[in-house]
């Protein structure tokens, strides 16, 4: 089963993160959430709702897009206003704007876009801002799961907020767990357990993981970069090398492949 759009941003964004750190005498994987550009430090971040971070965002605007943006919110062409804040590279903002095009469609694809854009965008913000978003991605697909109780795709959603944003984090393995008896070859529950386990220092349990995803879908060929650094993380470099090997066997990016095998050079060496 492939992934979705936003899905796919989201990992392609990780993506380039690993290969910029190959670059460093680090581990391959990112240890933080990065900040969107542009935001203040934790003090200013402590919005109330949703709509206080809206504004907040707008306030910083200049007096034309502020203008843009009002015309559109008068003719609720908030699909429009979606498109500009995403060229804003202001993801929770374009996530609440998707919101507002779901309340009016109220579609089952439309409250699904809306929950799969916050949590996109709760990778990319403070950690004071991220709880609001999880929970307004969780009320969305909530509403995916009214409109369709069998849209798998949202309840593994809606378990991997539980997992990252909620106070019951168990809730959501047993979600997860509940959804594997019935489709354990569903790769993005295979890469939500995956990435948990990763999350934790689960190594083993990441690796098995990240193998299933290969077997289930030999294309992700990301899931190499992930075991490279899992296999790292338990000091058997040589494992890293061959599924950094594996990567660029599959990917066709020149500077991508240079990195890698500047890194792997790093690795023997070290």
């Amino acid at each position: 089963m492939s992934l979705n759009k936003t899905q796919i941003a989201v990992i392609a964004g990780s993506l380039i993160l690993i290969v910029l750190l190959i670059f460093a005498d680090t581990k391959l994987l990112p240890k933080e959430k990065p900040v969107a550009s542009g935001h203040a430090g934790p003090a200013e971040h402590q919005h109330a709702d949703i709509s206080d971070l809206v504004k907040h965002a707008t306030d910083a605007l200049n007096p034309d897009q502020k203008k843009t943006i009002q015309q559109l919110q008068d003719s609720k062409a908030f699909d429009k206003i979606v498109t500009l804040w995403d060229s804003l590279r202001q993801p929770a903002i374009a996530a609440y704007y998707s919101e507002e095009v779901a309340k009016m469609s109220s579609t089952e694809q439309s409250w699904q876009e809306a929950g799969n854009r916050y949590y996109a965008a709760s990778q990319f913000v403070s950690e004071d801002e991220r709880p609001l978003l999880f929970n307004k991605a969780m009320e969305c697909f909530e509403k995916v799961t009214e409109i369709n109780p069998k849209n798998v795709e949202a309840k593994i959603s809606l378990a991997a907020c539980y997992v990252e944003g909620s106070p019951d984090p168990m809730k959501g393995i047993g979600m997860l767990r509940e959804i594997e008896k019935t489709d354990s070859n569903n790769v993005n529950l295979q890469l939500s357990f995956a990435f948990f386990s990763e999350k934790s220092g689960q190594w083993d349990r990441a690796i098995a993981r990240f193998e299933k995803v290969l077997k289930i879908q030999p294309d992700f060929i990301e899931a190499y970069l992930h075991l490279a650094d899992a296999y790292q993380q338990k000091g058997d470099n040589a494992k890293a090398i061959e599924n950094l090997e594996n990567y660029m066997k599959l990917v066709d990016d020149v500077t991508i492949k240079t990195e890698v095998q500047d890194y792997i050079n790093k690795l023997k060496n070290s």
